[in-house]
Protein backbone atom coordinates (compact mmCIF):
# COMPACT_ATOMS: atom_id res chain seq x y z
CA UNK A 1 0.00 0.00 0.00
CA UNK A 2 1.38 3.31 -0.91
CA UNK A 3 1.41 5.77 1.55
CA UNK A 4 1.69 8.82 -1.04
CA UNK A 5 -2.07 9.13 -1.45
CA UNK A 6 -4.38 11.53 -1.29
CA UNK A 7 -7.78 11.16 1.07
CA UNK A 8 -10.39 13.88 1.35
CA UNK A 9 -11.19 15.74 4.27
CA UNK A 10 -14.44 16.90 3.30
CA UNK A 11 -15.72 19.48 0.62
CA UNK A 12 -13.03 18.03 -1.83
CA UNK A 13 -10.56 19.28 0.39
CA UNK A 14 -7.57 16.82 0.37
CA UNK A 15 -4.41 16.05 2.50
CA UNK A 16 -1.54 13.51 1.45
CA UNK A 17 -1.35 10.31 3.81
CA UNK A 18 2.13 10.12 4.28
CA UNK A 19 2.14 13.84 6.13
CA UNK A 20 -0.78 12.60 8.40
CA UNK A 21 1.00 12.11 11.97
CA UNK A 22 -2.28 11.85 14.57
CA UNK A 23 -5.84 12.25 14.07
CA UNK A 24 -7.45 13.19 17.23
CA UNK A 25 -10.89 14.60 18.66
CA UNK A 26 -11.65 18.06 18.55
CA UNK A 27 -13.50 18.13 21.69
CA UNK A 28 -10.72 17.23 24.25
CA UNK A 29 -8.95 19.73 26.37
CA UNK A 30 -5.51 19.01 24.05
CA UNK A 31 -6.94 19.10 21.08
CA UNK A 32 -8.28 22.49 22.12
CA UNK A 33 -5.18 23.76 23.44
CA UNK A 34 -3.24 22.58 20.48
CA UNK A 35 -5.97 24.61 17.91
CA UNK A 36 -5.24 27.60 19.74
CA UNK A 37 -1.52 27.48 20.19
CA UNK A 38 -1.38 26.62 15.97
CA UNK A 39 -3.80 29.51 15.34
CA UNK A 40 -1.22 32.13 17.23
CA UNK A 41 1.87 30.76 15.31
CA UNK A 42 0.09 30.58 11.84
CA UNK A 43 0.32 26.98 11.33
CA UNK A 44 -3.58 26.17 11.65
CA UNK A 45 -5.91 25.15 8.01
CA UNK A 46 -9.30 25.17 8.54
CA UNK A 47 -11.04 22.96 6.03
CA UNK A 48 -14.32 22.71 7.88
CA UNK A 49 -16.33 25.18 5.51
CA UNK A 50 -17.69 26.54 8.30
CA UNK A 51 -19.09 23.14 9.87
CA UNK A 52 -18.87 21.92 13.43
CA UNK A 53 -14.81 20.90 13.75
CA UNK A 54 -14.89 17.39 14.50
CA UNK A 55 -11.64 15.88 14.29
CA UNK A 56 -8.26 17.70 13.79
CA UNK A 57 -4.94 16.27 11.39
CA UNK A 58 -1.28 16.80 12.66
CA UNK A 59 1.09 17.07 9.93
CA UNK A 60 4.68 16.34 10.34
CA UNK A 61 5.27 20.09 9.23
CA UNK A 62 3.73 21.17 11.92
CA UNK A 63 0.12 22.20 10.40
CA UNK A 64 -2.70 21.88 12.27
CA UNK A 65 -5.66 21.08 9.99
CA UNK A 66 -9.88 21.30 10.93
CA UNK A 67 -12.03 18.67 9.77
CA UNK A 68 -15.74 18.15 9.97
CA UNK A 69 -15.48 14.83 9.30
CA UNK A 70 -15.79 12.50 12.56
CA UNK A 71 -12.43 10.80 13.42
CA UNK A 72 -13.65 7.12 12.59
CA UNK A 73 -14.51 8.49 9.09
CA UNK A 74 -11.24 9.79 8.73
CA UNK A 75 -9.60 6.77 9.84
CA UNK A 76 -11.72 4.65 7.50
CA UNK A 77 -10.81 6.77 4.32
CA UNK A 78 -6.56 6.06 5.66
CA UNK A 79 -7.33 2.57 6.24
CA UNK A 80 -9.43 1.88 2.90
CA UNK A 81 -8.45 4.52 0.64
CA UNK A 82 -10.32 7.24 -0.58
CA UNK A 83 -13.31 6.04 -1.14
CA UNK A 84 -15.75 8.23 -3.40
CA UNK A 85 -18.48 9.99 -1.43
CA UNK A 86 -21.02 11.78 -3.31
CA UNK A 87 -21.80 15.29 -1.85
CA UNK A 88 -25.28 14.50 -0.24
CA UNK A 89 -23.60 11.37 1.10
CA UNK A 90 -21.15 13.69 2.90
CA UNK A 91 -22.97 16.72 3.67
CA UNK A 92 -25.50 13.53 6.05
CA UNK A 93 -21.87 12.60 7.57
CA UNK A 94 -21.27 15.91 8.73
CA UNK A 95 -24.30 16.49 10.06
CA UNK A 96 -24.49 13.36 12.29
Amino acid sequence: MSMNRLINIGFSNVVMTSRIVCVLQSESAAAKRLKQESKSSGKLIDATQGRKTRSLLILDTDHLILSSLRTESIQKRIELGNIPMPEEEELEEIER
